[in-house]
């Protein structure tokens, strides 16, 4: 497995990115961009798109804070726990808005381009990288044709930049896995987000991680489940192994 650190050129300023190949398969046969969770790039997010990576995908994991760079590091097991740490990274999340992240996907999407890297591309979020693996989807839906959130928030929200609200733009097949109980994923927002997936008639499944709390695939989280994580890896793969093709 190879890691290639790229310095990619946005809109708003440079940010840092991690490229991961497999050294097995040159080239890549498609691409994927994994959006983090709120606590940043770090190594559990590193070996996740290791294992991503070692299905045959270029796997890009960028710095959406970048226009905050240095922050951190953050404990995921404690950050929210801490007041400082909290504000901190409460002021991270909010700062780094939706239409932020849509801009710097275009400069994600070339950065692929640059490494020759020209099948189609999937994108997977974290937390709040639900929302922005969706609305990227819908800004760029010549490109990616696969999208999944995991523990998402906010999916289906009153929210101007709500995902749910460019379902109509999404070509891409959309896999959706909540947790059980989730305040920011709460039960009329997943309905919401059915009913616009349908009217859209966008190919999407919803499924409830029954008795997983919010954050349980990433194993640095204090809420990791190591079997709710392999479920969750059974459907990522599959779900990409159908559509990045």
């Amino acid at each position: 497995m190879t890691k290639q650190d790229l310095q990619i050129k946005t809109r708003d300023g440079t940010a840092k990115a991690g490229l991961f190949r497999s050294a097995k398969t040159s080239p890549a046969k498609a691409g994927i961009i994994l959006y983090q969770d709120a606590f940043g790039p770090r190594p559990a997010l590193d070996g996740m798109a290791e294992r991503l990576a070692g299905e045959g995908y270029a796997v890009l994991v960028p710095d959406l804070f970048h226009r905050n760079a240095p922050y951190g590091p953050f404990d995921a097991k404690t950050a929210f726990t801490e007041e400082k740490t909290k504000a901190a990274l409460m002021a991270l999340v909010t700062g780094t808005t939706q239409e932020m992240t849509i801009s710097d996907s275009a400069a994600f999407l070339e950065a692929f381009a640059g490494e020759g890297v020209t099948g189609p591309i999937g994108t997977v979020g974290y937390c709040m990288g639900g929302a922005r693996a969706l609305n990227a989807a819908a800004a760029y839906p010549d490109r990616i044709k696969a999208v999944a959130s995991f523990h998402g928030g906010n999916l289906a929200s009153d929210a101007a930049d709500s995902p749910h609200r460019k379902a109509a733009s999404i070509k891409a097949r959309v896999y959706v896995g909540m947790a059980g109980v989730d305040r920011s994923f709460p039960p009329e927002q997943s309905t919401r987000l059915e009913e616009a997936l349908r009217n859209a008639e966008v190919d999407h499944t919803i499924e409830n991680y029954v008795g997983m709390a919010h954050g349980w695939c990433v194993p640095d989280h204090g809420v990791y489940n190591e079997a709710g994580a392999e479920r969750h890896w059974k459907r990522l793969t599959a779900l990409f192994a159908e559509t990045l093709i």
